[in-house]
């Protein structure tokens, strides 16, 4: 998952750079309103946790300028202004969360991932198409080429994500996360082995293959 971290001091901004890239997500940062903004409209980012208090432009400039340009990606605000009528204001801008500094990293991980959750849950939808391949995330069902694909609970969960991830490198971290809700490195083969699994009911059987490995980095699955 990818984080746009809008923080202009340098030591938090670091730190919490650090924290969440240990976590599993792929942390871009900007010390300025101006350039976090710059980089919010040009690239495509899965949460944008914005400082308020920020040089050239604000946090709550650049949520309304993102909410004006129908920009849907969730934001978590954080500030030292610890008042009612600062955390209503951000809210209805359109944030999605709102952290007061200063904060355990613990709970500023749990709030990101609630966040992350929610947006999913809001977002997701029930059929997805890739290939021959469809899955309907209802259901838990999935087939190939007309064919019923017989998935375990993991194993359909997997093979979402990396549809909903498709043209991109998902790392064993992240899929740990995702499947296990492991929050730290794994150094077992315990992703390769339900990768394998997986391969053998999604591409064995079928002439196209669409489930790559990436050495040393992870899996991705072909776009279309």
């Amino acid at each position: 998952m990818r984080i746009l971290l809008i923080e202009d001091e340098k030591k938090t901004a670091a730190y919490l750079a650090k924290g969440l890239g240990e976590a599993g997500f792929q942390v871009t940062t900007a010390s300025d309103g101006e350039a976090g903004l710059n980089l919010a409209l040009a690239k495509t980012f899965d949460l944008f946790i914005i400082d308020v208090m920020l040089p050239k432009r604000d946090g709550w400039s650049i949520v309304a300028t993102l909410k004006r340009k129908d920009v849907r990606t969730p934001i978590l605000l954080l500030t030292a202004r610890d008042s009612v009528r600062d955390r209503v204001k951000g809210l209805e801008l359109g944030a999605d969360d709102y952290l007061v500094k200063p904060f355990a990293f613990s709970e500023l991980l749990a709030r990101v991932r609630s966040v992350l959750r929610r947006s999913s849950a809001g977002h997701e939808r029930e059929h997805l198409h890739i290939h021959d391949l469809e899955i309907d995330t209802r259901k838990y069902k999935a087939c190939r080429s007309g064919t019923p694909l017989h998935l375990t609970s993991k194993e359909f969960l997997l093979l979402a994500h990396l549809v909903r991830r498709a043209g991109e490198a998902v790392s064993r971290n992240e899929i740990a996360n995702q499947i296990w809700d492991i929050d730290f490195p794994i150094n077992t083969n315990v992703v390769d082995v339900m990768v394998r699994r997986l391969r053998a009911k999604v591409d064995d059987p079928f002439k196209e293959k669409l489930v790559r490995t990436i050495r040393g980095v992870g899996y991705v699955l072909k776009s279309d």
